[in-house]
């Protein structure tokens, strides 16, 4: 399926039936990171498994992470007829469902955070300009290494050549201008003063050893907001779903089904 929104395009994957539930991915893992996790979660829900502005069969958007959350915002409304969806947003998705949830406040009546925040510490800033930096001097392959360790532990890595294989393929793919601009805008974010606005009830949940989102971003993100649970995800890094997805289905489900 593509949302067209003004001639510009969003590419969803659907699958299941029930109400919506929108699935926005990481920077560093593109869209089939959800791909363990769709068939539990689309037994009771429409899963709408979006690919972010400039990713896949995504157009990019110019302008800042506001363009992007726009971008997104339109595209859940096409597909959803403005039916109120569940949203879940893993890492850099995560930012993108939270500006998305405070610019159309319509649109999400549950909220899944999966290893984001609402911002990053002076070091946190610092390695995305780095990021940034090295990705338009030397290209994405300078930076594989780092995006799977940041992704994964080593001793996940260690005991999963395909998938990091695959995952590293799948950040090979990303286009350097658009993670440019994530990473740029990442560093600039702070969505802190806003959360209590959100009065959507919201999950959120962290990978005990996430270098890249650390818990401590996460309890601060779950204690500014109004409504919100947090849980720890034991032994996973950044993106759970690959690491454990029967765990962080259930918790998921766990929530929204409540």
């Amino acid at each position: 399926m593509q949302a067209l929104i003004a001639e510009e395009t969003v590419a969803v994957r659907e699958f299941g039936a029930g109400p919506p539930l929108v699935l926005l991915h990481s920077l560093l893992a593109d869209a089939t990171s959800f791909d363990p996790v769709v068939p539990a979660l689309s037994r009771d829900f429409r899963v709408l498994v979006v690919d972010l502005p400039g990713f896949g069969g995504s157009t990019p958007v110019p302008g800042g992470l506001e363009a992007v959350a726009d971008r997104v915002g339109e595209a859940v409304r096409a597909a959803t007829g403005g039916r109120p969806a569940a949203g879940l947003g893993n890492g850099y998705g995560g930012f993108v469902l939270l500006l998305c949830a405070l610019r159309h406040p319509e649109l999400f009546d549950r909220l899944v955070f999966a290893d984001c925040g609402a911002c990053f510490s002076e070091p946190g800033r610092e390695a995305f300009r780095g990021m940034a930096r090295v990705a338009g001097e030397k290209g994405l392959p300078a930076l594989a290494d780092t995006a799977m360790r940041r992704l994964f532990s080593p001793a996940f890595q260690a005991a999963h050549p395909a998938l990091m294989a695959e995952r590293r393929a799948a950040f090979l793919r990303t286009d350097i201008g658009v993670f440019q601009n994530a990473c740029a805008a990442l560093a600039g974010l702070d969505l802190r003063p806003r959360l209590a606005e959100l009065r959507a009830s919201a999950l959120v949940l962290v990978g005990e050893h996430d270098e890249a989102t650390p818990p401590t971003m996460a309890r601060e993100l779950a204690a500014g907001l109004a409504d919100a649970r947090f849980a720890m995800l034991p032994d996973c890094a950044h993106v759970p779903q690959l690491q454990a997805p029967e765990m962080f289905a259930r918790e998921t489900l766990d929530f929204l089904q409540r």
